[in-house]
């Protein structure tokens, strides 16, 4: 007779296996990267055919990839893992699932939701980094991103569709406030945190009608270069 309740147990003891097998600490986390950059080829070519379905089936597995990358390239267990960058790579999985399933406003809504927890975690994690720091010694990097903001909405906001005004201006606002920080940290960080940025301002080109052709290859680029720079700089010395 068949134990139901052994299957279960069973599916959480291989689970537990790999995750463990996935997060062991290298000091590089080489392979995972590697993972990371195949994903990324696979995911850019089906997005200059495809906008959505089952071709874009890499995509939620590139945050995942640099998440692996994140808890290997530490030295041994004991060394703690930044944990709000793993929150930012998790919050950024939900939103590329949750944007691949339709083009209907509430997938959009949602992956925007999911994005917004990206920015917040990245935002915090970067002050405590020497984001704010660097503001506070360069408080025109921080005046010219809420300026960037307050024109990027203004010029938008008559062709988004009214439901969308509020929240895209919420997101985006959070968006400009890791921009500011990354700016503050300096060096990789800045221009991963410029590259993410530039792609949502595609993205937000695009949700107010204006389209140009190989935008979805360019919004995926410099996210992609956006989190990798991020994900692999974090923590890191920045040269002074």
């Amino acid at each position: 007779m068949v134990n139901l309740l052994a299957a279960p147990r069973g599916l959480r003891v291989r689970a537990r296996s790999c995750a463990e097998l996935l997060s062991r600490p290298d000091g590089r986390g080489s392979d995972a990267l590697v993972a990371y950059g195949l994903l990324s080829a696979v995911d850019l070519f089906a997005t200059a055919r495809y906008h959505r379905g089952p071709q874009r089936a890499a995509k939620p597995l590139l945050m995942p990839a640099l998440a692996v990358h994140v808890l290997r390239r530490r030295r041994h267990r004991e060394e703690p893992y930044p944990a709000a960058l793993l929150a930012g790579l998790a919050c950024a999985t939900a939103g590329d699932t949750a944007l691949l399933r339709d083009d209907r406003r509430p997938a959009f809504l949602a992956g925007m939701a999911a994005f917004l927890g990206t920015q917040l975690s990245y935002t915090a994690g970067m002050a405590k980094a020497g984001g704010a720091r660097g503001l506070r010694a360069r408080p025109a990097l921080a005046l010219a991103c809420a300026a960037g903001w307050a024109a990027a909405n203004g010029a938008l906001r008559k062709s988004l569709a009214p439901e969308l005004r509020a929240p895209v201006a919420v997101y985006s606002l959070a968006l400009a406030a890791m921009g500011a920080t990354g700016l503050g940290v300096g060096g990789r960080t800045a221009v991963g945190a410029t590259a993410f940025v530039g792609s949502d301002l595609l993205i937000a080109l695009q949700a107010a009608g204006r389209r140009f052709p190989g935008q979805d290859v360019l919004v995926m680029a410099g996210y992609l270069l956006g989190q990798y720079l991020i994900a692999t700089s974090w923590n890191q010395p920045v040269p002074s």
